[in-house]
């Protein structure tokens, strides 16, 4: 059986592209919906999202807001109490430090309570339509097994494969990566049987040899 963990990496990134077709592209709105997507299934985001942007309009409205009605709203996700306070935060950072704007480079973004380089990569895919590579644990996974890259650390792998893949193309990877980890190259028990890519992959080698 999958993990929840791996569930929702599926759940992010439907999430946020389905928000950035919704918003077009809308950096706020991207920003807060992928923090609070960590951990989250893609019904309980989208529904938690639509009513939290109801509410509160814009980055004004957010770092004002009612600690105790946030916590209200995004209850149905997980890690609500932690999550309301840091979304909270965010727009309060926002307004004082980057003039009620969010800030379009991966330096500026991790400055940000709650945002690590995969959450900042996936605002710079879409927010800002910039070449980055989120990396998850699918993204991670899958170029290890196949052995385009070997790495211990996220970071190593995102690193290895902005040398590898062509900048146009960094947009496609996780999406992709994320459906093939889902339905075929699974945590435990990959379906290697029907995979297309077998005959390249270390994996497969190692545990038919």
């Amino acid at each position: 059986m999958q993990s929840s963990l791996e569930n929702n990496s599926l759940s992010r990134s439907t999430a946020l592209k389905k928000l950035q077709e919704q918003q077009e592209h809308n950096p706020f709105k991207i920003l807060i919906a992928t923090i609070l997507s960590a951990r989250s299934r893609d019904e309980n985001t989208t529904r938690v999202i639509e009513k939290l942007f109801f509410e509160y309009k814009n980055i004004e409205d957010l770092a004002n807001a009612n600690l105790e009605r946030l916590k209200d709203i995004i209850h149905s996700i997980g890690f609500y109490n932690v999550k309301a306070s840091r979304i909270k935060r965010v727009a309060q950072i926002l307004i004082e430090k980057f003039d009620g704007r969010v800030p379009s480079t991966i330096e500026e973004l991790l400055e940000l309570p709650g945002v690590g380089r995969k959450t900042a990569n996936c605002v710079l895919v879409y927010a800002f339509n910039k070449p980055a590579i989120p990396v998850d644990i699918h993204v991670h996974r899958i170029s290890n097994r196949l052995g385009i890259v070997v790495t211990k650390k996220p970071e190593d792998t995102e690193k290895a494969l902005e040398k590898i893949a062509k900048e146009k193309d960094w947009f496609k990877i996780n999406e992709t990566f994320v459906k093939y980890g889902q339905n075929i190259c699974l945590p435990i028990n990959p379906a290697c049987g029907i995979c297309s890519l077998r005959r390249i992959c270390k994996y497969y080698k190692y545990v038919n040899h």
